[in-house]
């Protein structure tokens, strides 16, 4: 369908700002722009509790919970922002709605950034945040048996990190996952990559930045390219994954690498769902705020996850 009304006003709207890409910019600098962007379109629901922990290292979590008189499922969230924008605030309005639609407790995780902290300091925080919320889950009124993992973007690959070493360590164990638009590999040759590469919000060329910034090199050039963690569509298989569902938005570069990554899923036999969003952008539901259909995204997630944890 053609580009929705409300998502070309978006696009209009950052063209005639005639911006520097994140890729022109220092991450510093980024991080800032980033952060003025998503504070000026969230929307951000008021919550029962909403808390900030150490998970140690460095990492801080942030816990949005409700008033339960017994632990709640829980959906531990990892931001967007290709690895190198982003943190708790960023996504401060995301996680509220997703923790008043789905009435599950969300905790979402500040990583370390790259390049600062290239691959795999991004996972190994992450992974290491999920066993602390585990080990810590009676003081966080967390359900440890009823745990999903999710992110959007560059989050929803390291969501996907994360499940890998939970199954391949003996970790936790996860009964779900949820992959807002992911990011797969550092293929940018795909349809998508090529029908959009400019013009609606996420470029092939930021891509290509965000994934150097990641990996530490070029993709072609950095041995971390080929290592599963990093790209999930490296591993050998994806059997013994938690039951998943992907999110995709029809103009986006990312869509056929994470529709892509859905059907790889099934084939392991990893039961999986995809639910594409015509005439959306990527980050669609990150700016409800401005997407009506972000809004109904959320919603509709929020019941899958009620559905697979409650």
């Amino acid at each position: 369908m053609p580009l929705h009304p409300q998502a070309q006003a978006f696009a209009d709207m950052v063209a005639q700002q005639d911006s520097a890409g994140w890729e022109d910019q220092r991450p510093e600098e980024a991080r800032i722009a980033f952060a003025g962007m998503t504070e000026r379109f969230g929307d951000a629901p008021d919550l029962a509790r909403v808390e900030d922990h150490d998970a140690g290292d460095g990492v801080r979590i942030r816990v949005y919970g409700h008033d339960a008189d017994s632990p709640s499922a829980a959906v531990v969230f990892f931001h967007g922002g290709g690895w190198v924008l982003g943190n708790l605030e960023s996504h401060d309005a995301v996680c509220r709605r997703l923790a008043a639609f789905s009435k599950c407790t969300v905790v979402a995780v500040d990583y370390r950034l790259a390049p600062e902290n290239p691959f795999p300091g991004p996972v190994d925080d992450c992974y290491a945040a999920l066993k602390h919320i585990v080990d810590h889950c009676d003081a966080l009124s967390i359900d440890p048996n009823r745990i999903a993992v999710a992110g959007d973007s560059a989050g929803a690959n390291l969501a996907i990190a994360v499940a890998m070493k939970a199954r391949d360590e003996d970790g936790p164990t996860l009964q779900f996952q949820l992959l807002l638009y992911p990011v797969i590999e550092p293929k940018f040759e795909t349809q998508t990559y090529v029908q959009f590469a400019q013009g609606y919000g996420l470029t092939r060329a930021t891509m290509q930045y965000f994934w150097q910034q990641y990996l530490g090199a070029a993709p072609g050039e950095s041995p971390a390219s080929k290592m599963p963690l990093a790209v999930p569509s490296k591993a050998i298989s994806l059997a013994g994954l938690p039951p998943t569902h992907v999110v995709t938005a029809e103009y986006d570069v990312l869509r056929d690498e994470g529709e892509s990554f859905a059907r790889l899923l099934s084939d392991d036999g990893v039961p999986t769902t995809l639910r594409r969003y015509d005439g959306m952008l990527h980050g669609f539901i990150h700016f409800a705020g401005l997407f009506d259909t972000g809004v109904l995204a959320t919603e509709d997630v929020a019941t899958i996850l009620r559905k697979k944890l409650h």
